[in-house]
């Protein structure tokens, strides 16, 4: 049952902490949030967002123009972050193009290139853009298509569109796939970008905070929605000596409710204990865990009965969403680099704007951001409808 790690040769990442993993270090060594109180064009509701800056100007690919939308947009900026479009290339030339598979997570995908279009439909007695294509823009294969093209792989894969778990479980299924032998090598990754339909989604479930989401605290009281990308290269360990390896995933379907999980974290208990599992490894073995943490009172609440189940009271724990927001369909890949960079670089993120512990939880997360080198590190993500995943980073 245990996997064969593979290492983690190259990765990018784009959030509202800015561009690049150098940005995003600095924002946790900081302890310096990148949500800002702000608007979003024709929302009426007040609430902080982790929003990218210049994302509107950002022009992609002549040859791709039909996949312009906000979400690939995202996706363009992060694959020119970072050196990863020519770590992709020196892997074309060790692998081929089409032994490396592309495997994407996504929730929005380009919802806000569909509500633009229909809001100009409305004052053009129903007429869509001439311009305007669904499949290329807001199908979630919209986000495999055009970052297999943008990187020109040909290898297997596809898009997982599974709520806030959805970029964290393109890794499980880049490993079976390598496993199974059907490609040498992956790109894994995800992009949400921000739109309408779900901010106004979310808040309809009364589940958006007008103030700076807390994850964690004992007055939380809601999420703070962001849009970020991130992608990781996936190689056999011996390709990555001296890389971070990806050493063990467990994924869940708990089904216990359509957006509430178990109130005693049983998805969260299978997926934690899952990856332990397929990593070899016992709980004694993790030193830090980056939580799904959103800051709504059910989700914390489900988490943290999860984690004492598994872990006891004594883990070392932090949610980071108080620097990114909740990014969604990019959470798994934002916060599975995050884990990657406090391996590095023996940082390990506070729990942004935590003020009061909530002692109820027995679990208490770090306050702020401290120096310290771990082993192993586990990063959570459990989606609506309870699907759930659980990933473990180390040396």
């Amino acid at each position: 049952m245990t996997m064969q790690p593979l290492a983690v040769t190259a990765k990018t990442i784009v959030n509202a902490c800015g561009k690049g993993e150098s940005a995003m270090l600095e924002s946790l060594k900081k302890n310096k949030s990148g949500l800002r109180q702000q608007g979003y064009p024709d929302l009426s509701f007040d609430t902080w967002l982790g929003r990218v800056d210049g994302l509107e100007t950002v022009e992609i690919e002549t040859e791709l123009k039909q996949f312009n939308c906000r979400n690939n947009r995202l996706a363009y900026m992060a694959l020119n972050t970072d050196g990863f479009r020519q770590s992709v290339e020196v892997a074309k030339k060790k692998y081929s193009a089409n032994r490396i598979g592309v495997f994407v997570g996504t929730s929005t995908s380009g919802g806000a290139e569909t509500e633009s279009a229909y809001k100009y439909a409305r004052q053009h007695d129903g007429v869509l853009p001439v311009d305007y294509q669904l499949m290329p823009t807001h199908n979630t294969a919209s986000l495999h298509n055009y970052v297999r093209r943008s990187l020109g792989v040909t290898g297997p894969g596809h898009a997982i569109s599974t709520a806030c778990s959805s970029s964290a479980k393109v890794f499980a299924a880049a490993y079976r796939h390598i496993a199974s032998g059907r490609c040498d090598a992956a790109i894994v990754g995800g992009v949400d970008s921000l739109c309408l339909s779900i901010l106004y989604g979310f808040n309809s479930l009364q589940l958006v905070s007008s103030e700076i989401c807390r994850p964690y605290d004992a007055n939380r009281n809601g999420i703070n929605i962001g849009e970020g990308a991130g992608f990781v290269l996936l190689e056999p360990m011996e390709a990555g000596h001296g890389k971070v390896k990806f050493k063990g995933y467990g994924e869940s379907s708990d089904a216990y409710h359509m957006s509430t999980p178990h109130p005693e974290g049983d998805g969260a208990v299978q997926s934690m204990t899952g990856a332990l599992l397929r990593a070899g490894l016992g709980s004694n073995d993790i030193e830090y865990i980056n939580l799904h943490g959103t800051a709504t009172r059910n989700n914390d609440a489900a988490e943290a009965h999860g984690i004492k189940r598994v872990f006891g009271e004594k883990i070392t724990c932090s949610s980071t969403k108080g620097f990114t927001g909740h990014t969604l369909g990019a959470a798994g890949i934002t916060e599975a680099i995050i884990s990657i960079l406090s391996l590095e670089y023996n940082v390990l993120p506070g729990n942004l704007n935590i003020q009061h512990i909530d002692t109820v939880l027995e679990v208490s997360p770090l306050m702020k951001t401290q120096s310290h080198s771990v082993e192993n590190v586990m990063s959570n993500n459990f989606g609506f409808g309870g699907s759930n995943c659980s990933l473990i980073f180390g040396w």
